[in-house]
């Protein structure tokens, strides 16, 4: 794939937004500083005469270079760090657990590095991740016929009071009526060209999208609405599929997805989405083509309108849809990823 772009292209790219599209794909060597860096590192911009690139940091280790310091390329960009993935494992699997600063202090970790991570990456506190946790336990429980009660001190309410009141502030409403909503849970996870965010219901993946996109908080709200329920955290068997079927299509090791879906549109939008199921694996359709399968060709501004909607990214491979002319146009996630995309699957055909 790098061998397509230029030296330009790719000096263009270094420590721009677009450069976080490109990571795993090629790092930047500073002949004048000995170090090598990922596309996206913060750290200033080299002078172009300086700059050797490598396709992979082993290929610039062996050619004498150190990795930087700031954005450590030997790692995954914005991997959740394994103490932060042991801890929510943990709160997953004990929902009542309250783990405290002190806790945390107990544990070796500063209290205030996991408030920044979780405020960064779920926007969110750490303490309120830990009670979107507790509540989603207890709604489960309440919904398989356990008391308000009951449920509210089996997951770690000290009172009822309180439990009620953290209830309503997410629901709305008062826990005795929990059969009036329903629960998304929510996963973040990495990717090769960004982190992203899956999210399920207990039929199936109603959601994948890039944490970056700009629409993301209304494509949330727009779910929230259709479903009639909200967004926690929890326990999921569609998430834990779709994390394992991603990691096989960004090794190259799978071209169709088998997780459940729960997509909700209309009949006009589910048909569209059908058609873009059904382009093959490093194949792609223009908007016209896809208007002619649907049955009419004079329909693709609507075609294009639906595939804007979608919104379980690469599942549903709206990115497989480019314009009359070849031109990449119109992707949610950003052309830069939808050219990766494109040319990520045409190298495994």
């Amino acid at each position: 794939m790098n061998n397509s772009m230029t030296f330009d292209e790719k000096y263009k790219l270094i420590g721009g937004q677009g450069g976080a599209v490109f990571e795993g794909h090629f790092v930047i060597a500073v002949k004048t500083t000995g170090i090598f860096c990922r596309p996206s590192c913060r750290a200033r911009k080299p002078k172009r005469e300086n700059v050797i690139f490598y396709e992979t940091a082993q290929q610039a280790m062996q050619a004498g270079f150190r990795p930087c310091k700031i954005c450590k390329p030997m790692e995954r960009l914005d991997e959740t760090p394994q103490y932060i993935k042991d801890i929510i494992v943990e709160l997953h699997q004990t929902p009542y657990l309250r783990i405290k600063d002190a806790d945390l202090l107990d544990r070796g970790i500063e209290p205030s590095q996991i408030r920044r991570w979780f405020k960064k990456h779920h926007n969110m506190t750490f303490h309120t991740y830990q009670r979107m946790i507790r509540i989603n336990a207890a709604f489960n429980s309440i919904k398989k016929g356990e008391t308000v009660t009951n449920s509210a001190f089996d997951s770690g309410y000290s009172s009822l009071s309180g439990f009620n009141e953290g209830y309503r502030s997410i629901f709305g409403g008062s826990a005795s009526r929990c059969g009036t909503r329903g629960i998304i849970n929510i996963v973040r996870f990495t990717t090769p060209i960004g982190p992203m965010f899956a999210c399920a219901t207990q039929k199936g993946i109603c959601l994948v999208d890039f944490t970056d996109r700009a629409e993301l908080e209304a494509e949330f709200q727009e779910l929230c609405k259709h479903l009639k329920a909200v967004i926690l955290p929890g326990k999921n068997q569609h998430l834990d599929q779709v994390q394992k079927e991603m990691a096989e299509y960004f090794n190259g090791q799978r071209k169709k997805f088998d997780v459940c879906l729960d997509t909700p549109g209309t009949d006009f939008q589910k048909k569209i989405w059908n058609i873009l199921q059904d382009i093959p694996f490093g194949s792609t359709l223009t908007y016209k083509q896809q208007a002619i399968i649907y049955g009419n060709p004079k329909a693709t501004r609507a075609v294009a309108s639906a595939n804007g909607r979608n919104r379980v990214g690469i599942i549903i491979p709206c990115h497989r849809v480019i314009g009359a002319d070849g031109a990449l146009v119109g992707y949610g996630g950003g052309l830069s990823r939808k050219r990766w995309l494109l040319e990520f699957e045409a190298g495994l055909v």
